[in-house]
């Protein structure tokens, strides 16, 4: 089937010029950039810069933002409310247009809502008259599928993300961890070279957190798209990420990165691990700071 074959990224090495908190048995995580790729990397915001508008005046949300995400990388946004986070991943997704600098995606410009991106919101935000089949085959149904196609792509994502069983029940009917793996799913329908997450799970019991995160490391794995995860669990982001950058101040700018070099895959015993210790006390001292100068 069409939009199938990015499935198994092939095993590369990553390099990001630095030196990764480790574990003794460190392995390095499919889909990323061996050293020499001449490709273009996933993600690559420049010097960004923008404001929201109210009554006319000015209200700086981010302000010269630098930011590569790499082929296949999986990478954790933190930071305080109100510091950009979410604005950042809006301007990434062509949804917001900046004020200053620029935004590509695999090498080509982003200039406005760009279908090489998944977003996710906090809220599945699902059509309430539509099956669940039907709403994961909704951004389908606008890229013209055929009706069988779309929803014989819908079902397989809907086994992606572990969905069984509710093809024809309305959101209503699916508790809110099945609503998130239904949204979940129809960000990844038309296959996004990169998927943008802000915080969707933060709605939801911490069993089901735990369970989804699992299940998100999994279709990571499987797939290779490139992911931003925006949330405020120092845990979450270090269980998922390749690298957690800080962000701070408002206007939010780039306070700190730590990479997290726990081998893959990961299990939830991985979060008792001395090294992620380390790297939770590196992120909460960022995030402290942000703090003290009266940022949060």
């Amino acid at each position: 089937m069409a939009g199938t074959g990015r499935l198994r990224p092939e095993a590369t090495d990553r390099s990001f010029g630095t030196t990764p908190l480790t574990t003794a048995r460190t392995t390095r995580p499919e889909g990323l950039r061996a050293p020499g790729d001449r490709r273009p990397p996933a993600i690559q915001a420049a010097d960004l810069s923008f404001a929201y508008r109210d009554a006319k005046t000015p209200r700086p949300a981010v302000a010269d933002i630098t930011l590569t995400v790499a082929s296949g990388e999986f990478l954790a946004l933190v930071g305080a409310n109100g510091t950009g986070k979410s604005t950042l991943l809006r301007l990434i997704a062509g949804l917001l247009k900046p004020d200053a600098g620029t935004v590509t995606i695999d090498g080509r410009p982003v200039d406005g809502p760009d279908p090489r991106v998944g977003l996710v919101f906090q809220e599945p935000r699902l059509l309430p008259w539509r099956s669940t089949v039907d709403n994961v085959a909704f951004p389908l149904e606008l890229a013209g599928w055929s009706r069988p196609r779309r929803r014989a792509r819908a079902r397989e994502m809907m086994k992606l993300v572990g969905l069984r069983g509710v093809d024809d029940l309305r959101p209503h009917q699916l508790s809110g961890g099945l609503r998130q793996r239904a949204g979940l799913a129809r960000a990844l329908a038309l296959e996004p070279a990169v998927l943008l997450l802000d915080e969707p799970f933060s709605a939801l019991d911490a069993l089901t957190r735990e369970r989804l995160n699992v299940r998100l490391q999994s279709i990571w794995h499987e797939t290779g798209t490139s992911v931003v995860l925006v949330t405020h669990a120092i845990s979450e982001a270090i269980f998922l990420a390749d690298r957690v950058v800080v962000i701070a101040g408002r206007p939010g700018h780039l306070a700190a990165e730590v990479p997290i070099g726990l081998p893959r895959p990961r299990s939830l015993d991985h979060l008792d691990a001395a090294d992620v210790s380390r790297a939770a006390a590196l992120i909460r001292e960022h995030l402290a700071d942000d703090e003290e100068e009266g940022v949060a």
